[in-house]
């Protein structure tokens, strides 16, 4: 390729790759809390109930922005928002940097919770506009970036644990670094992606940029769920979350405390279950070519199939066995997320894509926020054992339901 050609190409790419820059950023921080428990308990002294809550405060603020996030991109643009999202999470990482006592980590988790969870509704829609015959591959793209997050986080928070830190201990070093990352990010971000997509840069073309939501505006977004297909479909995404959400939470924990490998070994197989997340270029540019349901069933059930080993095993086999069944289950909920954002984008009308976006992520959101607590505190009663079932039992679920809707399939 001619270099005039390599920077035309660079310049249709520069969108995809600032976006899912942003998104890597946002789900590094916080995929790193999760490795961080043990540390926090001992630095603390809370409990697994407590971190737990902790965690679900974060994620049901990042669920309760999302709505928010999608009719503000339907009214002002998404570019906007996106880049407003960087900064707030950017200035919660940086808040952390010096020593502090636990409420100001819930305050900073919280935080980041609004400014990360104003991205990914709006990266969407941006994307599926930006590149509206390439969406599942662009989507693919952006969950494996932001996946990526979670292989990058424990070798991260390893790395740091050698760094002699002046300012507290020798983690908060990695909310210094994703500070700046993200500040930078954001001004990238501003800088070169309004040219590439200029009707995203603005208010709509009615010229109010309004931000209210009416009445019938509200009835619009409701009525979204009179359609018996999607809200089967939104019914998936909400098991799924919860699988998801409570796994990624307490995996490190269960795998010292339940199946009682080493931290190493248990970090080293945290990264393993994000470093599945490359099956989604594959199932997002599968579900452009072959439709996105035979996608979500064949995902869901991989996960769900897998989980159920991943917890059979659990005693009676070596961290190789685990690690391969919780890579398994990896490349089943990694592989369903740019099929659901694709389904779902082709399933919401596109003048309110937007906010009806929103409103099913904070639905699934909201709903995946519960599990670490559930998980946590489920934990401390009943076992790891007991709470991994729920998971396994929960994507089942989402698979039978996904199933139902292939074999019902008209179109």
């Amino acid at each position: 390729m001619s270099p005039s050609g390599t920077r035309r190409r660079v310049a249709e790419l520069d969108v995809l790759l600032l976006t899912a820059g942003i998104w890597f950023l946002a789900k590094f921080l916080r995929y790193a809390f999760p490795p961080l428990f043990g540390p926090f308990q001992a630095s603390y002294g809370v409990s697994n109930a407590v971190l737990g809550s902790a965690f679900t405060g974060f994620m049901l603020i990042y669920a309760a922005v999302q709505f928010p996030s999608g009719v503000l991109a339907d009214r002002i643009g998404s570019i906007t928002v996106i880049a407003v999202g960087a900064v707030v999470a950017a200035a919660a990482a940086l808040s952390l940097v010096v020593a502090s006592p636990f409420p100001i980590l819930i305050v900073a988790m919280l935080v980041m919770g609004a400014g990360t969870g104003a991205h990914k509704t709006v990266a969407v829609r941006l994307l599926s506009r930006a590149y509206p015959a390439r969406t599942g591959r662009a989507l693919g793209v952006l969950d494996t970036f932001g996946a990526f997050g979670g292989v990058v986080a424990p070798a991260a928070i390893v790395a740091a644990g050698g760094v002699a830190y002046a300012f507290g201990e020798s983690w908060r070093v990695i909310f210094l670094l994703a500070g700046v990352a993200g500040l930078a990010l954001a001004g990238a971000f501003l800088a070169r992606v309004p040219d590439r997509v200029p009707g995203e840069a603005a208010a709509d073309a009615d010229g109010t940029g309004a931000t209210g939501i009416d009445a019938d505006e509200v009835r619009r977004y409701a009525g979204l769920f009179r359609d018996r297909r999607l809200t089967t479909f939104v019914a998936v995404t909400l098991l799924f979350s919860f699988t998801y959400n409570g796994l990624v939470a307490f995996a490190p924990l269960y795998l010292t405390e339940t199946a009682g490998v080493s931290e190493a070994t248990a970090g080293l197989l945290y990264s393993a279950l994000f470093l599945a997340s490359l099956v989604q270029l594959v199932t997002g540019e599968l579900s452009d070519r072959i439709g996105r349901l035979p996608i979500v069933v064949g995902t869901l059930g991989l996960a769900a199939a897998a989980l159920v080993a991943f917890v059979s095993l659990t005693g009676s086999a070596g961290p190789i066995a685990l690690g391969g069944a919780l890579v398994a289950s990896g490349l089943g909920l990694h592989g369903f997320r740019p099929v659901r954002s694709a389904y779902l984008m082709s399933a919401i009308p596109d003048d309110v894509a937007g906010g009806g976006l929103g409103v099913v992520r904070t639905l699934l959101m909201g709903g995946g926020a519960v599990a670490p607590a559930i998980v946590g505190a489920l934990s401390d009663v009943a076992g790891f054992r007991t709470s991994f079932r729920l998971l396994a039992a929960s994507i089942a679920l989402g698979a039978l339901l996904a199933l139902l809707l292939l074999v019902t399939d008209d179109g």
